[in-house]
């Protein structure tokens, strides 16, 4: 099961979700759908990975129903933070479980499971944060762990001044759409950065094989030596003086270059 997809878990416990939308939320559904189609015209090519983030976590902020303020945690290791937010309420919220060291943001993110928040005042799980985020007038939230998690994994946040803004199917509905927006984000970006990486290595060592060969050359016809010799004597001048092969070929080149 992808994470996200089990049971709602409030202060009073599992809670199973029913279908899709509930009695009377006819505009939800209309708002879900549209927040839906405007996900999908999200461009992943040739941006960066906060701008796109940005943009997801302000359509979920109209979107969601129930929603005043969305946020997107991130976790590298142990290490959270806000990679997005659409306003201030939602990354006070998040840097106030940050401090805690847990909260339902966190605890999405790391869980793989829903957490929701009906009411600051009455909520039991995390009593020092909530204490303190009611102070600065959030009364519910809704966080909705991303559905693909490798090395960076999170969730999505939604905040209300209201209490029990999101028990409508509606609300899970939109936060698992928007979280797997964002998790698409993150892969994309993930594996964008790793062939850069790759790209960039292959570059510096073709570069570094290149410039070897170039100083195996002028010791060859510098020293009388064959292409063997020439490189053990570049390999022991590396080892005496404890500095990289490839510096030692570069500082031959260039003296060669400069006489």
């Amino acid at each position: 099961m992808l994470p996200g997809r089990g049971p709602i878990l409030t202060d009073a416990g599992p809670e199973r979700e029913g279908g899709r939308g509930t009695a009377g939320s006819t505009g939800h559904n209309a708002r879900v759908d549209q927040l839906t189609r405007d996900l999908s015209r999200v461009v992943l090519a040739d941006r960066a990975l906060d701008e796109v983030l940005t943009e997801i976590t302000g359509l979920a902020a109209r979107g969601v129903p129930g929603a005043e303020s969305v946020s997107t945690t991130l976790l590298r290791g142990e290490k959270p933070f806000t990679a997005s937010h659409s306003s201030e309420m939602a990354l006070l919220a998040d840097e106030l479980q940050y401090d805690e060291g847990y909260g339902p943001c966190m605890d999405a993110g790391r869980g793989g499971v829903v957490l929701r928040v009906d009411d600051m005042l009455t909520e039991q799980r995390w009593p020092t944060y909530v204490a303190r985020v009611r102070e600065h007038g959030v009364r519910s939230s809704l966080s909705v762990p991303l559905p693909f998690q490798g090395n960076v994994i999170g969730a999505l946040n939604v905040y209300s001044s209201k209490p029990e803004a999101f028990v409508s199917t509606d609300s899970l509905d939109a936060g698992r759409d928007v979280a797997e927006a964002i998790a698409v984000a993150v892969v994309n970006a993930t594996a964008h950065h790793r062939l850069t990486e790759q790209a960039r290595n292959l570059q510096i060592a073709m570069e570094t094989r290149a410039v070897i060969e170039q100083a195996k050359g002028v010791l060859m016809a510098q020293r009388r030596v064959d292409e063997d010799q020439a490189f053990e004597i570049l390999r022991d001048a590396s080892q005496r003086y404890n500095r990289k092969l490839r510096d030692i070929a570069v500082g031959i080149v260039e003296s060669t270059q400069a006489g």
